[in-house]
């Protein structure tokens, strides 16, 4: 793990805007640039879309520019409105590099959807390998860090901005062998709500969705149980996103987000 300090962040051409420490005047830009990191997953297409089709431009993170090019093709990305940004994130370098390539393209990054993610469990901690919590650190708590260090600096120069992530009753509530998930989860959201706090009044916000479960194959609707009464699906979150990505969602900040209310 590099641990050296961060490098300066990526420079922005639109960085002469002044931060409104009310966080009340700042605007979203006509043009917004959206980074969407774990694009290719089942979350991450239904985020891209939704975003593309409502004219944000978007740096699309991922380790395979194969499968992000592949992804681009069969949602029909126009060629201008993405760029390809490869990157392990759990590496800080390779996450302010992707950073500077997103900004080098379209000249900043207001918004940051960090969807990596992964999950094991069933262990019990007695029993629970140290390899195993540094996987899961490496995937929710080092991908945060880095790519939050490589985006929000830019975000406060201009006076507005956006981060969201997505988490887990897990964290604040851990089951039995819920093991180094739920460390992980509780850990990117303490970095995630000590950030909040930090640029509140910037005109940037950070919050986190909570969901049981991504419904990524919709069992909700095609064989609903009273487990998958409380699973969410990715357009749910896709659309809480573009209500935070919004102005009007300007004070909303430092919150955890149900989307799971159904059961």
């Amino acid at each position: 793990m590099n641990s050296d300090p961060p490098k300066d962040p990526p420079a922005d051409p639109r960085a002469d805007a002044p931060a409104d420490r009310t966080g009340l005047s700042a605007r979203r830009p006509a043009a917004p640039v959206a980074l969407i990191t774990g694009a290719t997953g089942p979350l991450g297409r239904v985020v891209t879309a939704a975003f593309v089709s409502d004219g944000w431009r978007l740096g699309l993170v991922g380790t395979d520019e194969g499968r992000l090019r592949l992804m681009a093709d069969e949602l029909a990305l126009p060629d201008d409105a993405w760029v390809p940004a490869i990157a392990d994130l759990a590496d800080r370098d390779a996450a302010q590099r992707a950073a500077t390539e997103v900004v080098a393209r379209f000249g900043a990054i207001d918004a940051c959807l960090h969807l990596v993610g992964g999950w094991t469990g069933g262990t019990p901690v007695t029993a629970l390998h140290a390899d195993e919590i540094s996987r899961m650190l490496d995937q929710h708590v080092w991908t945060t860090f880095h790519v939050v260090q490589a985006v929000v600096p830019g975000m406060v120069a201009r006076g507005w901005g956006r981060v969201l992530a997505v988490s887990s009753p897990f964290a604040s509530e851990p089951t039995a062998t819920s093991g180094g998930y739920a460390l992980a989860k509780a850990s990117q959201e303490v970095l995630l709500r000590m950030l909040a706090r930090e640029v509140a009044g910037t005109g940037v916000t950070v919050n986190l969705v909570i969901v049981k479960a991504i419904d990524a194959t919709h069992q909700r609707e095609s064989a609903p149980t009273s487990k998958t009464a409380g699973w969410t699906t990715p357009e749910e979150i896709a659309e809480t996103f573009r209500y935070c990505c919004s102005d009007g969602a300007a004070a909303v900040n430092g919150a955890r987000i149900p989307l799971f209310g159904r059961g």
